[in-house]
């Protein structure tokens, strides 16, 4: 018998199948429940245990993992287990947002259990890796306990015991995901129109990501000085620029209204009078409006 942890893992999507894959790769015992208990099948055969409710699913183990869509699954899944979650430690590494993360800790703390909330930065190919990175946040004892547990799935960035926090951290990876994924469709739309194939690009489009890090390091450090001076680059140049990409992309006959999004915030910054402050100083217009 194993002398590693056993854990629950509760919601067998692609993320929780991964999840589940790599417990058992390294010798962990692992009860599961899903909905759909058919998804299931593959990871019974190869050791682990169905659980025939979510009830007894919590019960089976302290650490429990949850893989759901988001927050309000969560409370439909374990609402009929509430009488069962005191003494255990909920990791939910479900997707939501910080002040629906906070909610949820509430719930789940007010039943006796602590909550620990996770945000996986890798898709369900990267679990099982140690350089795939999960934030974490919520009670540092509790995170201690189950950390090298948790560190079989990826490695582990604790952020503090405000519960929001790993939501946050998530989240704001994902604000620069997606636009950054619609720019790279964009451009082979682009290139599309041209006679060209996505692969005809897709050295010119690493190269551009791969030299993003020089411009994010460069600009970081001036932002937390309050620096926006215009000595490298001005926002008027930029708004040149952009409108110029807007054009090429409305010439080519295809879908200008991502980038049309781009040139209206350049023109606020304008209209704002940062025509000769760096484009850094969109940062005021995107920023929350002062109480």
């Amino acid at each position: 018998m194993s002398s590693k942890q056993s854990v629950t893992v509760i919601g067998l999507g692609p993320m929780g199948q991964a999840m589940v894959e790599a417990f058992l790769a390294q010798g962990h015992q692992v009860t599961l429940w899903n909905r759909t208990a058919s998804r299931a099948d593959a990871l019974v055969a190869k050791g682990a245990v169905l659980a025939n409710s979510v009830e007894e699913a919590v019960q089976a183990n302290e650490l429990l993992i949850l893989s759901l869509t988001d927050y309000d699954v969560m409370y439909g899944v374990l609402d009929p287990a509430s009488g069962v979650l005191a003494g255990r430690v909920v990791v939910n590494l479900s997707s939501d947002t910080p002040e629906k993360t906070r909610a949820g800790s509430r719930w789940i703390t007010e039943r006796g259990a602590v909550h620990i909330t996770g945000g996986v930065t890798v898709p369900p190919s990267g679990i099982g890796h140690a350089e795939s990175k999960t934030f974490y946040s919520g009670p540092l004892a509790a995170f201690e306990k189950h950390k090298a547990t948790l560190e079989v799935l990826t490695s582990t960035d604790f952020r503090g015991e405000e519960p929001g926090l790993a939501a946050l951290m998530y989240q704001i990876g994902m604000a620069m995901f997606w636009p950054s994924m619609v720019s790279f469709w964009q451009a082979i739309a682009l290139a599309e129109a041209n006679g060209l194939k996505a692969a005809d690009i897709l050295s010119h489009a690493n190269d551009t990501f791969a030299a993003m890090p020089n411009f994010l390091g460069f600009y970081a450090s001036r932002i937390d000085a309050g620096n926006h001076e215009g000595d490298v680059d001005r926002l008027a140049m930029g708004l040149a620029s952009v409108e110029h990409v807007k054009h090429t992309i409305g010439d080519a006959g295809v879908d200008t209204s991502f980038q049309a999004a781009v040139v209206e915030l350049f023109r606020r910054g304008i209209e704002a009078g940062h025509e000769n402050d760096s484009f850094s100083s969109l940062l005021e217009i995107l920023k929350k409006p002062a109480a």
